[in-house]
């Protein structure tokens, strides 16, 4: 059992998001970075989608129960039991200690897998809290000062301390304060004017402090149409960046709705969720459009690169004695 002494300023539990409800108007949620999230879920012997805690900006206080095994994939001042705890390895807990994480250096989210995973009653098959539909465990709300994590029964340690090896975080968690995102032209790209079109991919455009994991806001050149459009509401993803009115495009995260009636101007592809995931507000970010072979090329390589790194990550955590049951 873990239990929240002090929840951060945005911690809540996720996986990698429920699938299948679209139909019936229920998004994914899910991890905003799935790629740190599976990347610590390794690092504790855990499959991919194991429930984790996804922090923002900040990270929480909690107390362990049990004695087991935790992974912290970001970049912040974190302790365990006032000593500065090691990032993205795996560091055995005591039960009694005290994890604390402060504000986070770079990056916008980082994640804290726990062996087992956080073992909260899925709904709809998913264990990931929709905070923007109030849907999900923890009563579809963020972590609250008091609240008790239950963990799966194979949660305890079989580490005695903190193995030498780490992964490199610089593959796979870039915190830059601009970053080029590529993309692909949306159903309504050529219905901007001419200057929106160049402006999309050639200036840059500052991430709102009123993004939230619903869709990050990007704030830049007005774009305009050529001239109005009359849309029904139509499917929309994760991804998709749309124009309202304002003429500042939002492009959809994690917590996205399934529709939505604003043009669709381009869509970032799914290489790049994680690196939009990291973006704080006031960065900058490029956008540069690819076309559909180059993004099944970084689709490819980034698969590759994910399974080399899971196959290294079992092979090490044979040799360091804590059992591959990834």
């Amino acid at each position: 059992m873990i239990e929240v002494l002090r929840p951060g300023l945005l911690s809540s539990v996720q996986d990698l998001g429920r699938r299948g409800h679209a139909a019936i108007g229920v998004g994914s949620a899910g991890a905003m970075d799935p790629t740190l999230l599976r990347i610590a879920n390794w690092l504790v012997g855990n499959a991919d989608g194991a429930a984790a805690i996804e922090c923002t900006l900040s990270g929480p206080r909690l107390h362990f129960g049990i004695d087991t095994c935790i992974a912290w994939c970001g970049e912040g001042d974190v302790q365990l039991d006032g000593a500065a705890l090691p990032a993205w390895r795996p560091v055995p807990v005591a039960r009694g200690s005290v994890f604390d994480a402060g504000a986070l250096r770079r990056g916008a989210r980082a994640y804290l897998a726990v062996a087992g995973g956080i073992d909260v009653a899925p709904v709809l098959g998913s264990r990931s809290v929709d905070v923007n539909a109030g849907l999900g465990p923890c009563e579809g709300r963020a972590l609250r000062t008091g609240d008790r994590l239950p963990l799966a029964h194979n949660a305890r340690a079989r580490l005695r301390r903190a193995p030498a090896w780490s992964v490199a975080p610089w593959p796979w968690f870039d915190p830059t304060p601009q970053r080029v995102l590529r993309v692909l032209a949306g159903s309504h790209h050529d219905a901007l004017d001419l200057p929106s079109r160049e402006a999309l991919t050639s200036q840059y455009f500052r991430v709102s402090s009123e993004s939230n994991r619903v869709g990050v806001r990007l704030l830049g050149p007005t774009l305009r149409l050529r001239e109005p459009l009359e849309l029904v509401s139509a499917p929309v993803t994760r991804g998709t960046l749309q124009l309202p009115p304002s003429g500042q495009p939002i492009m959809l995260a994690a917590e996205h709705p399934t529709t939505g009636g604003y043009p669709r101007i381009a869509h970032l592809i799914a290489t790049d969720q994680s690196h939009l995931a990291q973006r704080r507000p006031g960065d900058s970010v490029l956008l540069r459009k690819v076309d559909a072979e180059e993004t099944e090329r970084l689709r490819q390589r980034h698969k590759l690169a994910l399974k080399r790194l899971h196959d290294t990550l079992q092979q090490r955590r044979r040799e360091s004695g804590c059992g591959a049951s990834i």
